[in-house]
């Protein structure tokens, strides 16, 4: 079976190449469960409600979120009846909303877990400790667990990746918007990859208007970063083949469909 992931979709542009090309890339890779990471779905803060079932209209079985889960606060409105909505597990106790979904599709049941880094980020519940957990329950109803570690450094995904390996059928990490080129099967079978990178603008810095970030960098003067509301845009994903019997990864392959490479369909 197959997995389809796409990294964080910024603002409008983002949502507009998941509109239009993620039908193509299921068509293409016919993948049995496809998640869409969407905390930056809303003007690149957060996400709504509508913006969430759109992405499911378009083709996504599960949507996870990041350290922008809460900036719009109308997340809190609808979080707890989107069954498909995972934001990270590692927040504390009581929070709103569900670390870890199952999705069934085609007769197999994916589980999905999001979990949120510490390094160079805000502080949270342990996520290696919260994964250990999440994992034991996952794996009493499914061997194919997908986890979504949104982290800052590359290190800490790198370690979640190693804790891992064996344990579940992926580790992707998000959160930097640069997709990185270290895809890989790990020894005891998990797939790997450090950041799967944005679906957004294609020339900003990160998703944002390229001019104010070069202001805030020359002048170190508050400035406040704004999506671009036109230009090239792009998507990055990947997408995971693996024994469903087993949960286990045979391989993982990236997907980067922009100005400098085009989407080709077979």
């Amino acid at each position: 079976m197959k997995i389809l992931f796409v990294g964080d979709v910024v603002g409008s542009p983002g949502r507009g190449m998941i509109h239009d090309y993620l039908p193509m890339l299921k068509q293409k890779y016919r993948p049995e469960c496809t998640i869409v990471n969407g905390e930056n779905a809303a003007a690149g803060r957060g996400i709504t409600e509508k913006i969430y079932k759109q992405f499911l209209q378009d083709g996504a079985d599960a949507v996870t979120l990041g350290n922008h889960s809460w900036d719009n606060k109308e997340i809190f409105e609808f979080i707890d009846s989107a069954q498909r909505l995972v934001r990270p597990a590692n927040f504390p106790e009581g929070t709103p909303g569900k670390g870890l979904v199952y999705v069934k599709q085609g007769g197999v049941e994916t589980a999905v877990i999001n979990v949120q880094g510490r390094t160079f980020m805000p502080a949270l519940d342990c996520p290696f400790q919260k994964l250990e957990n999440l994992v034991k329950e996952a794996r009493q109803r499914t061997p194919i667990i997908f986890v979504d570690v949104h982290a800052e450094a590359t290190s800490e995904k790198q370690a979640i990746g190693w804790f891992l390996d064996g344990k579940v059928s992926a580790v992707i990490g998000t959160h930097t918007h640069v997709q990185t080129a270290d895809n890989r099967i790990l020894p005891k079978g998990t797939a790997y990859l450090t950041d799967v990178g944005m679906t957004g603008p294609y020339d900003g810095v990160l998703g944002m208007e390229k001019t104010a970030v070069l202001k805030k960098f020359l002048t170190s003067l508050p400035v406040r970063f704004e999506v671009p509301k036109s230009g090239r845009s792009q998507l990055s994903g990947c997408v995971i083949e693996l024994d469903r019997k087993t949960g286990l990864a045979q391989s993982i392959d990236r997907i980067l469909i922009n100005g400098d490479h085009p989407f080709i369909a077979e």
